[in-house]
């Protein structure tokens, strides 16, 4: 099947549970998503807050510090929240990306070398503390798992896909995918330049016209770093208004399913910083909506 942008576009958000918040506890959704994306404290909790239809953040804190998530270097170098069963199996996978950061690095830095937690208060809801590590292994109280990476492969396509062998390499840094995917039994869908699409068997390929609400998404979300190019949720022009030179520079607002604008936090409120485009009177009452409901979230 030749899939157009936009039907990426809708099958992306549905398989992130973006068209719709559904009910899942943070462990189940991470899961599902196979980490999410943690380097900064809020972003975590913006994505469950957009995916999930009743989220407490105080739940998050009580995974951590019940050891039901962990916060770890793994996917691409950086930190991620993750149930422990993922942890034990994503990092022994993704320790090459280690390495390969070790080597870039001039002096030594132990959690590239080592599966390290931040424990908390570290990433907990409004919590405070620097970081402080403990090895995965003794955290959780279980071993490091071998890798099953075509079911590794096969998670990420239920969440991302379709998608190219470049496609999981972008979202994980592991390298020569291209054979693993071969050898699977998938589907295979065309972009519309002809580019070879892997998926799972009877994976839901969304219709172009779903309609997609208005989104509120921290700095960095699993959304728009988990493919080798980001045009399925951004337009390349608008994207540069998002990214600096060291990052992105604000969080990111979206409309109809694309990236359209740029917020911050003041004080527990959201400021829109700007909004790419002119909104119609239905989009601006959706945007309204959707920054109460987060500014709930933000003054609890």
């Amino acid at each position: 099947m030749r899939l157009t942008r936009q039907r990426l576009n809708r099958t992306l958000l549905r398989r992130q549970h973006l068209l719709e918040r559904v009910d899942a506890t943070p462990e189940e959704m991470a899961q599902h998503l196979v980490g999410l994306q943690a380097q900064e404290t809020l972003p975590p909790y913006l994505s469950l807050h957009a995916r999930l239809a009743t989220f407490d953040p105080y739940a998050v804190t009580r995974a951590l510090e019940e050891r039901t998530l962990v916060r770890l270097l793994t996917m691409r170098g950086t930190i991620h929240l993750l149930t422990p069963d993922d942890a034990l199996e994503l990092r022994p996978w993704t320790q090459p990306v280690m390495d390969r950061g070790q080597r870039n690095h001039p002096e030594p830095l132990p959690q590239f070398s080592h599966a390290l937690v931040q424990t908390p208060p570290r990433g907990t809801w409004k919590g405070r503390g620097g970081v402080v590590y403990a090895p995965l292994e003794d955290w959780v109280g279980r071993p490091l798992q071998e890798p099953d990476v075509p079911r590794i492969v096969e998670r990420y396509l239920s969440a991302f896909g379709p998608a190219s062998a470049a496609d999981v390499t972008t979202w994980s840094g592991v390298t020569r995918l291209g054979p693993v995917l071969a050898a699977m039994d998938l589907e295979r869908h065309e972009d519309e330049a002809g580019k070879v699409l892997y998926d799972v068997v009877d994976g839901v390929v969304e219709d172009e016209d779903a309609p997609a609400p208005v989104r509120l998404l921290g700095t960095y979300d699993n959304l728009w770093l988990s493919h080798a190019s980001r045009d399925r949720v951004t337009d390349p022009t608008k994207r540069t208004r998002w990214m600096g030179a060291n990052g992105g520079v604000a969080m990111a607002v979206f409309v109809d399913g694309w990236l359209e604008g740029l917020w911050r936090v003041v004080d527990d409120r959201v400021e829109v910083l700007e909004v790419f485009r002119d909104l119609t009177k239905r989009e601006r009452a959706d945007l309204d909506a959707e920054i109460a409901r987060v500014e709930v979230l933000l003054g609890g």
